[in-house]
């Protein structure tokens, strides 16, 4: 029995806690610890903070809520106290469970560590996110994994916990009885090989030749979905040179405690396709193991073992995707497109140029932007934070049920729409082109304008917002014009010839690449697929921008709203429904897919394609009138109810209604009584289950989204019930 509430002893004081925003004006956010002492004292914890890490706010019970709009009124009282005073809503982006494990052994291999009330919450956090089956899954609402397991235990180790210290003898039990780490994913294989737990024999080949290829090549990296490319540029740099780090005592223990057998008898390159089922979603092709297969008698040419860098072409490999890891360092401050390409690249640098090196120590500093302090202690977010798009969801909110208008939330109003201003990328990155980066002038990133990645969603929601809230009479208006034209330019070269819109780029490959997928956790990441949630976003930006101005290229953007529109209709499944990619799941996209149609004029009185998705939404209400669903939607592609109803979804679904104009009003004002009464008399609403989901296996925690969309589907449902 997993002992899942275990705590160490070594927690800190919570009380000495701080968020701190705004430093360097790019709206990064980061947490910091004051003991005891004047400092303290002279920096009180913020409502926001103590709400972050669950300490009691002392807030007041607020009026018994006599109308929806009276709860929504509620929500936004008690969601405004958690606003920074820099203008963005900062929270948590958690969920998944192998991005601590792989900072910490980039730390290690580099001689680094975090401080020691960081490693204390950091501990805290992975013990309670053990499932009660002993181990950790790909995420935290997934059973455990190998992968997850062993990472985790690995990372406890780093941190400080003793083979022999509860609970490690019980998680190394389970490791044991799932087979060992020979069985580990690949991702799993290459982190422990950089620590030295591994042998680079045992995993499958990646070879930095690769992006010596011509752009021409169907298959070439620079066709792959971002993301993919970013890990594989340093994961190719470190295999390459074959890096692995110091071999300490720790590392010694581990090769023993990680294995059902002496570490210097297992067979190493029988390993690379061993991989167990507890992991497998995306199981190899036949092709990819025939290559890996090739590139593995490449790898063993005569001049080549362990001493690769001898070879003329692998030289100028590495070169290249040495460069290529330098350009994504320098066009996003060193952060990267994520958290786990950031553990990489910084692993890179450090084998480059060392500790001393400019790079490493731009690295260094900016760990801490992907560090947050919660209840449960500190985890690694899935970027530096969704600062954009909580906000961007909140401001559009506010501004479509009347609360920006009202005095009293005038100072959130204005915090929003300077953050907004201050966010805004004004130019391409540095290396653009030669980096293989879209354009990103005019954007809004997902998170903060320094890492830079133009997002299409984002871009749009970004514009919406900020139209929404410089609409109202008493904003300042600082985002001219011109620059909305610039986002819109962005958004514009971002639709694909069929109509869709992807989220980082467009796309540069067809459906074929998974083929070379290797990545066994996850499905559909080998290119930049077409969402409905994306496409949605992007027509409606443009639709709102052209009653803004009207004249600026009139024909391109009616033809881009059309051929928008006719994508989502070809994307419908035949139950009426959308499949989402970035939230839970069906009932996500469904309600983007219904705003899309509904700027278009379609209703349910008007619309098949309305009709058919509204009747696919009620036919899945609950019993008390609300909406659940599991993001076991997302990795069945097939509908999956929860035990109970949630309050984010069923605020999805009274939104996708109300878009859609479905007449029998007493389902909406059912499901609307069922947010209302889980809302808490301080106007909170408290996280139930997960709401995001990423490469279709992945689920990741939006915890703003029970305050943003509650608040927002009450206060439509409020008007929409009163027509």
């Amino acid at each position: 029995m997993a002992s899942s509430s275990y705590r160490t002893s070594r927690e800190t004081d919570l009380l000495g806690w701080r968020l701190k925003v705004g430093e360097d004006n790019h709206g990064q956010h980061k947490w910091v610890y004051l003991p005891e002492g004047p400092a303290r004292e002279a920096w009180p914890q913020s409502k926001g903070d103590k709400y972050a890490i669950g300490l009691e706010m002392d807030m007041p019970d607020l009026p018994q809520p006599k109308t929806y709009m009276d709860g929504a009124r509620n929500g936004l009282a008690f969601y405004k106290e958690l606003q920074a005073e820099d203008g963005h809503f900062a929270t948590e982006y958690g969920g998944p469970l192998f991005l601590i494990p792989g900072l910490i052994v980039a730390l290690s291999v580099t001689g680094q560590a975090l401080r020691p009330e960081q490693q204390a919450e950091m501990r805290r956090y992975l013990l309670a996110k053990r499932r009660p089956e002993g181990g950790w899954g790909l995420h935290t609402a997934a059973p455990p994994t190998v992968f997850g397991t062993v990472m985790n235990y690995v990372a406890l180790r780093l941190l400080g916990m003793s083979p022999d210290e509860e609970p490690m003898t019980e998680i190394r039990a389970l490791i044991h009885k799932m087979g060992g780490a020979v069985c580990i994913p690949t991702w799993g294989k290459t982190w422990l090989s950089i620590l030295g737990c591994y042998e680079w024999e045992g995993m499958g080949p990646v070879p930095p030749e690769l992006w010596l290829l011509p752009d021409w090549v169907p298959f070439a990296p620079w066709r792959w979905w971002v993301h993919v490319r970013n890990v594989a540029v340093p994961t190719a740099y470190l295999y390459g040179i074959r890096f692995i780090g110091p071999i300490t005592p720790l590392v010694l223990s581990l090769r023993q405690e990680l294995y059902t057998q002496p570490y210097s008898s297992i067979k190493w390159a029988k390993q690379q396709t061993n991989i167990s089922p507890l992991d497998i979603y995306n199981p190899h092709s036949r092709t990819l193991d025939a290559v890996h297969a090739v590139c593995h008698i490449y790898e063993h040419l005569p001049s080549l073992p362990y001493v690769s860098s001898l070879l003329p072409i692998r030289k100028l490999a590495l070169k290249r995707v040495y460069q290529l890891l330098t350009y994504e360092d320098e066009n996003t401050g060193y952060q990267t497109i994520g958290p786990v390409s950031k553990a990489f690249n910084m692993v890179a640098r450090f084998a480059g140029e060392g500790a001393d090196s400019h790079a490493f120590k731009q690295h260094m500093i900016k760990v801490e932007n992907f560090l947050w302090m919660g209840k449960d202690g500190l985890m690694m977010c899935g970027t530096d934070g969704s600062q954009l798009w909580d906000l961007t969801f909140i401001a559009q909110a506010m501004v479509e049920t009347g609360l920006a208008e009202e005095e009293g939330n005038r100072k959130c109003v204005e915090g929003m729409l300077g953050w907004l201003d201050k966010a805004q990328i004004r130019e391409n990155p540095p290396h653009f082109e030669s980096a293989w980066r879209h354009r990103t002038k005019g954007a809004w990133a997902f998170s903060t304008p320094e890492q830079g990645y133009v997002v299409s969603d984002c871009v749009a929601e970004g514009l919406k917002a900020a139209m929404s809230l410089q609409s109202l009479s008493n904003t300042s208006k600082n985002i001219t014009v011109d620059r909305m034209r610039d986002a819109v330019d962005t958004i514009l070269s971002m639709q694909n010839p069929n109509g869709g819109y992807a989220s980082y780029e467009l796309q540069r490959a067809g459906e074929g690449l998974e083929i070379i997928n290797a990545a066994e956790v996850f499905g559909s990441i080998m290119i930049d697929y077409l969402y409905p949630e994306c496409t949605t976003s992007a027509l409606s930006a443009l639709v709102h921008f052209s009653k803004i101005d009207p004249s600026y290229k009139k024909k391109e953007i009616a033809m881009t709203v059309e051929k928008a529109i006719k994508w989502i209709k070809t994307d419908q499944r035949a139950d009426g429904s959308w499949y989402g990619s970035w939230g839970i799941c069906f009932t996500y996209a469904t309600m983007f897919a219904l705003e899309a149609l509904g700027i278009a004029g379609e209703t349910y009185a008007n619309s098949d394609n309305v009709r058919r998705a509204c009747d696919f939404l009620v036919g899945k209400q609950k019993e008390d009138g609300g909406w659940g669903e599991t993001y076991m939607s997302c990795v069945s592609l097939e509908y999956v109810q929860h035990d109970t109803s949630q309050v984010v979804m069923t605020a999805w679904a009274i939104l996708a209604l109300i878009y859609g104009q479905y007449p029998d009003k007493t389902v909406i004002d059912r499901a609307a009584k069922v947010i209302m009464g889980r809302q808490k008399k301080d106007g909170r609403w408290e996280q139930e289950d997960t709401e995001g989901i990423f490469n279709k296996n992945c689920a990741i925690d939006y915890p703003a989204f029970k305050f943003i969309f509650c608040i927002w589907a009450l206060g439509r449902a409020d008007k929409y019930l009163r027509e």
